[in-house]
């Protein structure tokens, strides 16, 4: 594969990419020098378009007629494999009680195939269940996903929590256990030590939630109520009381414009803080620049000179 790389350099490795993942913390494990801390970030891309999976996995689900669902159960329980694999070189490492383990997704199942880069042929795998949209969307099919926490004798077996948490709250949290000071911190974190939440099932001490802010769009939610906001005309404004309509199918902004005025007064302000997109700059210059260029017509060529 050509986008296989070890420190930076390009590595032509044969194999599936969650097993060659997987091998790879196994040994890092294996090799660690447990009188020193072990900080492991593992990011397997399973599952995930395209759909694949080694064919002892597929020939596990060949009840599963589509080829995109087949493919999608076969690649997450060959993940599930692997991260056995890290549990289990754990416990041989000696270090298996002495080591939390956090779990998470990155955001919910695809739902449209734009996102997912598969041909109309096959169906999306993707189910988000009650939760609206999916991936690369503002709604909660989008946003909200699984996250697990385990630690044993020290995080109860079966204990859920039911209160805000964003993936920012990672890093405050895991500092904090690890004995480690945020307060110099050269830039305001905007993360909360979730700890006593996910240990001892304590309320969440979050309250607001940035789902984005972009030139073009905004998602804010403060306590129960969430705003989606495209700005581009027409505007479209969307208020939702998430703990009553998970579903989001409910659009509120009519009937309570007070709240969707201080969740818009909300996302102003944190869009006035906010970096520039790169993104949006490149593609603006380049534009310029095309603007700025001859005519051409047809069988005739001309060179456009971009910037770098």
């Amino acid at each position: 594969m050509v986008d296989w790389y070890r420190d930076n350099k390009l590595l032509k490795q044969p194999g599936y990419s969650t097993t060659l993942l997987g091998d790879n913390a196994v040994t890092l494990i294996e090799q660690h020098d447990t009188s020193k801390p072990l900080y492991l970030y593992l990011t397997f891309n399973a599952p995930h378009s395209p759909y694949q999976a080694p064919k002892e996995y597929l020939d596990k689900y060949a009840n599963i007629t589509d080829p995109s669902r087949r493919a999608y159960a076969a690649s997450i329980t060959a993940r599930d494999d692997q991260i056995g694999r890290v549990v289990q070189t754990l416990e041989k490492k000696g270090i298996r009680n002495n080591t939390i383990i956090f779990f998470q997704s990155d955001n919910g199942g695809t739902g449209n195939k734009m996102l997912a880069g598969e041909r109309a042929a096959n169906v999306i795998p993707c189910d988000n269940g009650p939760y609206r949209e999916g991936k690369g969307t503002l709604y909660e099919g989008g946003t909200r996903v699984i996250a697990l926490v385990n630690w044993p004798g020290h995080v109860r077996a079966g204990a859920t929590a039911d209160g805000m948490i964003h993936v920012v709250d990672m890093y405050t949290t895991i500092a904090g256990l690890a004995g480690a000071s945020t307060e110099k911190s050269k830039k305001p974190l905007e993360g909360i030590d979730m700890w006593a939440t996910l240990s001892e099932g304590a309320p969440s001490p979050r309250t607001e939630l940035i789902y984005n802010i972009e030139p073009f769009c905004a998602g804010v939610r403060e306590g129960d109520w969430k705003l989606i906001w495209r700005t581009p005309l027409p505007t479209v404004v969307e208020l939702y009381n998430i703990p009553q309509d998970p579903s989001e199918k409910n659009n509120l902004a009519a009937q309570k414009p007070k709240k969707v005025a201080e969740l818009q007064k909300r996302a102003n302000e944190l869009a006035a803080v906010a970096a520039k997109p790169l993104f949006l700059e490149t593609e603006f210059k380049a534009m310029l620049q095309r603007i700025a260029a001859p005519a051409a017509f047809p069988g005739e060529e001309f060179e456009l000179n971009e910037e770098q």
